[in-house]
């Protein structure tokens, strides 16, 4: 069986992370792979050297959807039996998953393609999820939160939209000693820091990092003079953030650190994960991994994030955007270390008993397989 794989986009989150995964443990699980993805992407970067087969293409001149990249895809999906195209957005009037549904349509081929999302925008068209009504298609939702969402909102049969949490890596993402003093080597911070936030993802409006920095102002204000907040990742607000952290005298407590393929030792050197998004959120590795570490998160409520944090037992959620109560909740865990140990406890065992990727790469193949034997 030969799957592919399409990633619109050049970004390197949590999401374009996985399928690289999800790539290497299909080839290892003994199915054929092929990636479509742009040029010059992190995506082709990463999978240059496996065995998948790579078809890359200009990501600024796909929108005009000319015969050249219609017979790009179709060729490359025309062997494929199944096509997971993660959604993204639209832009300019192109959207990958329609585009992929309109070269199997028009290329008579028996490929069963998947749109996959975590995430919910309103605004976004039920043909990004079911591009084409004559085609073999389904949909994987990597959240209960979404999957729902989909059947009530945009009236997808509820037979065809498929709940396949995405898991996270238990023998990489686990705490030792080890790796505690290889992540302060990495991760040199004030020796007196403490708590140590982490805040781990794309530097973006929806991320709510000045929210967070308001919280923090509070919290060094309120009696916390040694809290510290890690920033790891890039994106189009990094410079407007690095700007605030002067304007609001928080340089003492604020360090910014670039995107790692290696964020288990961010995890090491953090005493909570902090997501302060303000919207679209689907089920965030940045939590799955924070857990598998033993890191109690606060987070926004946002998508799939209820499915994870347990307020009072695996972390707090607040309400998004929410300066008071991200401030109030940060204290809280920190001041009752009871909780908090509490609370390191169950968030490995959750991460134990309900996301171990191994399995779920399997879930993921059955599923695939039984997608092909079935029509």
């Amino acid at each position: 069986m030969r799957v592919g794989c399409i990633e619109d986009t050049h970004l390197h989150g949590g999401t374009q992370i996985w399928v690289t995964e999800a790539i290497r443990a299909f080839i290892k699980r003994g199915l054929e792979v092929t990636l479509i993805a742009p040029s010059d992407s992190w995506m082709v970067e990463q999978n240059s050297q496996t065995e998948a087969r790579i078809v890359d293409y200009d990501w600024d001149e796909i929108v005009t959807e000319s015969a050249h990249y219609k017979k790009l895809w179709t060729d490359a999906l025309s062997d494929c039996d199944v096509a997971i195209c993660t959604v993204h957005p639209p832009r300019e009037g192109f959207h990958c998953s329609v585009f992929a549904g309109r070269c199997i349509k028009e290329g008579k081929l028996k490929t069963h393609l998947i749109p996959k999302t975590g995430t919910i925008v309103p605004s976004y068209l039920r043909e990004f999820y079911v591009p084409e009504e004559t085609i073999n298609s389904s949909v994987i939702a990597i959240a209960d939160f979404t999957r729902q969402y989909l059947i009530s909102n945009y009236h997808i049969p509820e037979q065809k939209v498929k709940l396949l949490y995405q898991g996270t890596d238990l023998e990489r993402f686990q705490p030792s000693s080890n790796g505690k003093k290889e992540a302060i080597k990495r991760y040199p911070l004030p020796e007196t820091a403490s708590p140590i936030l982490g805040c781990i993802g794309s530097i973006e409006p929806r991320k709510g990092h000045l929210v967070m920095f308001d919280a923090l102002r509070s919290l060094v204000l309120g009696g916390m003079p040694d809290i510290h907040l890690m920033i790891v990742g890039d994106g189009p607000d990094e410079s407007m953030l690095k700007r605030e952290t002067k304007k609001m005298g928080l340089e003492k407590h604020i360090s910014f650190f670039p995107f790692t393929k290696e964020p288990n030792y961010i995890f090491e050197r953090v005493d909570l994960t902090v997501l302060p998004s303000r919207y679209k959120e689907g089920l965030p590795n940045v939590l799955l991994e924070s857990m598998a570490m033993s890191i109690p998160v606060v987070s926004s409520n946002l998508g799939g994030v209820p499915e994870l944090v347990f307020d009072g037992e695996t972390g707090l959620m607040v309400e998004p955007g929410n300066v008071d109560e991200l401030a109030f909740s940060i204290n809280n865990i920190w001041s009752d270390q009871e909780m908090y140990q509490r609370m390191k406890l169950n968030t490995r065992r959750l991460i134990e008993n309900n996301f171990n990727k191994t399995i779920q790469f399997d879930k993921y193949k059955d599923h695939l397989c039984h997608l092909v034997h079935t029509g």
